[in-house]
């Protein structure tokens, strides 16, 4: 673990990021293994996603840019960020859902908006551990600093297993060969790889901004948790939706609690 705690932040972002894409291959690669997964345990996956992105939204985002040091005071930095993170996540959703009305008639390209929407959430989640990473290589650097950087790596790799599940069956529903259903939801963790390292190096090159970036990765992240997440897993058994999402902010407490 030293090794890993004493890399640059943009190495460490770059290495956390690697393991967060191939949870999305992972996830998309169930495919292969059957053409539609169980209900139930989807629901319960997607609902400790959840959990999991809004203990690290806390833990590992706003807490931090809480105790970071900046001009303003934390209060206006931590709010401001946090509703400009949130409003970036609701613009995009308004945008693309405005694109797939005009489009609701053509399968195909419906289903090329909606692969668009779940890449384009992947990018806010990418940059969120490049800038927890640069928070704790960065201004008051410690190995709890660090480890929250890992904590919420870890937090979205758990998340991104479902996620690819969830890109990859619907393709392959609609009849796309189960190779290229994997394909194209592989290709959509990818991009958290270059948002995570940019992440990283914008935020250490800039240390002022560093609070407005984790306040703004925070509110991204708990928008893509009530767009998408907490809709998709209580669309099936609530019970089980909600037992996810108390196991998975449990869980990712616990480990932030324990190891920060």
């Amino acid at each position: 673990m030293q090794w890993f705690l004493a890399l640059d932040a943009w190495l460490q972002a770059l290495i956390a990021s690697l393991v967060m894409y191939a949870m999305t291959a992972l996830g998309a690669a169930c495919v292969f293994l059957s053409k539609r997964p169980k209900e139930g345990v989807l629901t319960v996956l997607l609902g400790a996603s959840a959990g999991i992105m809004i203990a690290a939204s806390f833990f590992s985002l706003l807490l931090p840019a809480i105790e970071a040091d900046g001009t303003l005071p934390a209060y206006v930095t931590v709010t401001v960020g946090f509703l400009l993170g949130g409003a970036f996540i609701v613009g995009s959703d308004l945008l693309l859902s405005r694109t797939q009305r005009s489009f609701r008639t053509i399968g195909d390209k419906r289903t090329a908006l909606l692969y668009f929407a779940v890449t384009l959430h992947n990018v806010p989640e990418g940059m969120a551990v490049g800038v927890a990473f640069a928070a704790g290589a960065g201004l008051a650097a410690s190995d709890g600093a660090a480890l929250a950087g890992l904590l919420l790596a870890l937090g979205i790799a758990v998340q991104n297993f479902p996620e690819g599940m969830c890109v990859a069956f619907p393709m392959r529903a609609r009849g796309m060969s189960p190779v290229r259903s994997f394909l194209f939801a592989q290709g959509s963790g990818a991009v958290e790889v270059p948002a995570c390292v940019l992440g990283a190096l914008a935020a250490s090159a800039v240390g002022s901004l560093l609070p407005w970036a984790l306040a703004f990765s925070a509110g991204a992240m708990v928008a893509v948790v009530c767009s998408e997440l907490i809709p998709e897993c209580f669309s099936g058994n609530k019970t089980l939706a909600t037992a996810g999402v108390v196991v998975g902010f449990c869980l990712m407490m616990v480990l932030d609690v324990a190891l920060g």
